[in-house]
């Protein structure tokens, strides 16, 4: 499929359409073995959400972070261990997980590697000392 553009701001394409970029932490950090897709961004006219969809390489690594912002995932293929505070989940193809913003998050990419959509708030859902934890 061609990337196509409508005449109201629609973006109808394929992932192929869009170049992976190196994924980086919301401080700029380079996060190795991962890449990212902005598949829908506040530049394609989106107003709420952006949708992106990360690659990462078998056994990798997205390190810990936190941010006032949520997260929603579905893996596409492949396998991961989501730690989020002190509890940590497999998720693996079809599975979904929803990470509250404000908590502090990491990511251990399984054996295969791992292809997951994920959904987020173009701006924070959250102040900085909201706390869904108590």
């Amino acid at each position: 499929m061609v990337l196509q553009r409508g005449p109201c701001g629609e973006k109808v394409g394929s992932i192929e359409d869009i170049p992976a970029k190196q994924a980086t932490l919301a401080d700029g950090t380079p996060v190795k073995g991962v890449t990212i897709r902005w598949l829908i961004s506040r530049d394609d006219g989106a107003l709420t959400f952006a949708m992106r969809v990360f690659q990462a390489e078998p056994n990798s690594h997205i390190p810990a972070h936190k941010h006032p912002w949520e997260h929603e995932i579905f893996v596409l293929r492949g396998s991961m261990k989501v730690r989020i505070e002190d509890k940590t989940y497999e998720v693996r193809e079809r599975n979904f997980i929803f990470i509250p913003p404000n908590t502090e998050h990491e990511y251990f990419i399984g054996d295969e590697g791992v292809e997951f959509l994920c959904l987020i708030p173009l701006k924070p859902s959250v102040s900085e000392d909201y706390n869904p934890c108590k």
